[in-house]
């Protein structure tokens, strides 16, 4: 039988003297077709050589990989139109520990392949890689030697590592058993070939006890492995979940803290599709996927190193497939991305129409509308279709094109290893161990295009998520300053405030606006609808900043104070059918400043008297504003400020605006605009 190559030690050949202290890395040489002037480097340092010995020697010369960006020009690996792509991965991680500074990697510190790792080979081309990276660390600062920022999906990857960090030593451990269960499955091949090359060239010699004592044994060793894998996807599973309970937590974080502005412009359904449906799909990108994902890109790691140590120049002949399979990933990966992200926003609008005509069903049915809302929703879903069709129709072609190119691989093992086997380059064994070591390869290659395209759907969904996540409100959530408890008394002060809703800026609400609130005072503010009467209490609670003017408390702009302690000091009680649940909450805050929005306008004559009489102890010596509908209200006031066409027009007490003939007030009195109780 015939023994183990002998590892490519002269794939490093002398340096050529064209520049000193530049060498080219083993990745530039990697096919034989490499020779014409504009895939070489003009200052290369190694020859170009046969590719039998390159399979082990790429285990040990990731490293080399740093240099392959910057030595490869005109449009070679290391720039765009060549394996930029392989390049960057081997390039991180070749990095020494704690030396990855770029991109999504950073502070990782992935180790390189030890100088030994493996006898011969390896060991040689790890001293290379070494060298180039050595080499490299002295370069230039401008020098393409790292990751370029502006890579779309480089950003979104560190996001995502960033989210995985916290559980970095559980991932650990699960990476640690992945290692194991992938080497002992993968070892299974390799011994499988050993022994039918025993039997195959010892045929008449008895080997069945020392085949049950072998078989056992590797029953054994399979049977750690299994328990290594089930630790590994528990770990992973776990993890994940975390993951995604952070992720969840933190988004609904971000989102309370927005501005009220914020909430003006988008829709609640756009949201809560943004915590369930997009964290669902980022959640399964780093979490089932992730673990299929490791474990794919593993076993294809170990297969094709066996492959290159049974037979390199067989191993050089199959996986020529892969480049063109490595293409059409990355074009239907970033296909995919751009799609998801339309999908999502299309089943937001979905969601957002579903929970509008639910919540109004009442209206719906009072209207017949049934059918119609119920067409509107099926043209939304039915555009989400139209997008899932197409996310088929490429998933079809790109997993029928990997399949054929699994296909393709087991067919040219067979062709060429029935080559090599006439002409006595390869055993039996060899070849059997081979072509299960090809399966495997072909069964990972799907693996990793499964994983690749959903990491795509994650980070197409993740975008949307990030967006909200990073976005910062326009107003200070729980910062400012915080006014003397001894010395607030809760005067209120509007000077020339212009105000208009940011989701339709060109409505003005208010111009020129000025009302002062003495401290203690109860103020009933009046007016026609629309005129703006509830804008006053949004801008006293800094719900909304006013275009230009000032809002003063005790002095002090409210721009300038903790909104937090602004709201703490403010107690608020609006019109509606759960107002009596208002009006206790805000007896229990005891607030400095009460803000009324006709507080008993949903109550009848016995319970509105009970609760008058609760409402004035509590407004004694406190700043009251009230937005008055009932004229009982408005005669118990200290001032009545009436606001008309964005500013305040009367102000005084109820009998001097009555007695005014032409008065704004008269006039409302006049059309009996306020309730008479």
């Amino acid at each position: 039988m015939r023994g183990p190559p002998a590892w490519p030690l002269r794939l490093l050949a002398p340096p050529v003297p064209a520049e000193p202290g530049r060498l080219l890395p083993v990745a530039c040489v990697w096919a034989p077709a490499i020779r014409s002037p504009g895939s070489l480097s003009p200052f290369t340092g190694l020859r170009p050589t046969r590719l039998w010995g390159a399979g082990p020697a790429l285990l040990g010369g990731v490293g080399a990989a740093r240099r392959w960006r910057s030595g490869c020009r005109s449009g070679g690996p290391g720039y765009s139109g060549g394996g930029l792509g392989l390049a960057r991965l081997m390039g991180l991680w070749a990095r020494a520990p704690g030396s990855c500074t770029c991109g999504a990697f950073a502070g990782l510190g992935a180790p390189r392949l030890p100088r030994a790792g493996f006898p011969g080979g390896p060991a040689a081309a790890a001293w290379a890689g070494d060298e180039a990276w050595r080499r490299g660390q002295a370069a230039p600062p401008g020098d393409n030697g790292r990751l370029r920022p502006g890579s779309p999906e480089l950003p979104e990857a560190r996001k995502l590592l960033g989210l995985a960090y916290p559980e970095r030593r559980r991932l650990a451990a699960a990476v640690g058993f992945l290692t194991i269960s992938s080497v002992i499955s993968m070892s299974a091949p390799f011994f499988l070939g050993k022994i039918i090359d025993v039997i195959y060239t010892n045929p008449t010699v008895d080997y069945s006890d020392n085949l049950t004592r072998l078989c056992l044994g590797l029953s054994g060793v399979f049977l750690c492995g299994a328990a290594a894998n089930a630790i590994r996807v528990y770990l992973m599973q776990t993890s994940g979940q975390r993951i995604v309970n952070r992720l969840r937590t933190s988004l609904f974080s971000s989102i309370l803290r927005q501005e009220v502005a914020f909430f003006d412009k988008t829709r609640t359904g756009e949201l809560i599709n943004r915590l369930s449906s997009d964290t669902e799909l980022l959640g399964r990108s780093v979490t089932e996927n992730l673990s299929d994902g490791l474990r794919a890109g593993a076993q294809a790691s170990v297969g094709i190193s066996m492959m290159f140590f049974i037979s390199p120049n067989l191993a050089t002949f199959v996986l020529s497939v892969v480049p063109p399979v490595s293409i059409i990933a990355v074009i239907y990966g970033r296909y995919l991305r751009k799609l998801t992200k339309v999908t999502q926003d299309s089943l937001a609008q979905a969601t957002q129409l579903a929970e509008e005509r639910i919540g109004n069903v009442r209206t719906v049915r009072a209207f017949g509308k049934e059918m119609t809302e119920r067409d509107k929703y099926a043209s939304k879903v039915d555009y989400v279709m139209q997008l899932a069709r197409k996310e088929a129709f490429a998933r079809a072609g790109f997993f029928g094109a990997t399949g054929l190119a699994g296909n393709l691989i087991v067919l040219s093992v067979l062709y060429k290893g029935g080559l090599l086997m006439g002409s006595a380059h390869m055993t039996v064994g060899e070849l059997s161990s081979f072509l299960m070591y090809a399966f495997w390869v072909g069964i990972s290659i799907g693996g990793l295009s499964s994983f690749y395209s959903e990491l795509m759907k994650g980070l197409g969904a993740g975008g949307r998520l990030w967006e909200l996540l990073e976005r910062e409100p326009k107003l200070p959530f729980n910062e400012g300053v915080i006014l003397n408890e001894k010395s607030f008394q809760g005067a209120l002060e509007f000077k020339n405030v212009h105000f208009a809703y940011p989701a339709r800026p060109e409505v003005p609400i208010f111009q020129d606006f000025s009302l002062s609130i003495p401290s203690g005072s109860v103020t009933a503010l009046v007016g026609p609808s629309g005129s703006g009467k509830s804008t006053v209490l949004s801008l006293l609670l800094r719900l909304y900043d006013p275009a230009s003017g000032t809002i003063s408390l005790d002095g002090h702009d409210i721009r300038q104070l903790n909104p937090v302690w602004l709201r703490s000091k403010i107690g608020t009680v609006s019109q509606g059918q759960k107002q009596r649940i208002a009006i206790a909450r805000a007896l229990l805050k005891n607030p400095k400043i009460l803000l009324l929005d006709e507080a008993t306008s949903a109550l009848d004559a016995e319970n509105e008297h009970l609760v008058q009489e609760a409402l004035d102890r509590l407004m004694d010596g406190r700043t009251v504003l009230v937005i008055a509908h009932r004229l009982s209200t408005i005669k118990n006031a200290n001032m009545v400020a009436v606001l008309d066409q964005g500013k305040i027009t009367e102000y005084g007490k109820h009998e001097e605006l009555l007695s005014k003939p032409n008065g704004i007030y008269r006039k409302l009195m006049n059309k009996q605009s306020f309730i008479s109780a």
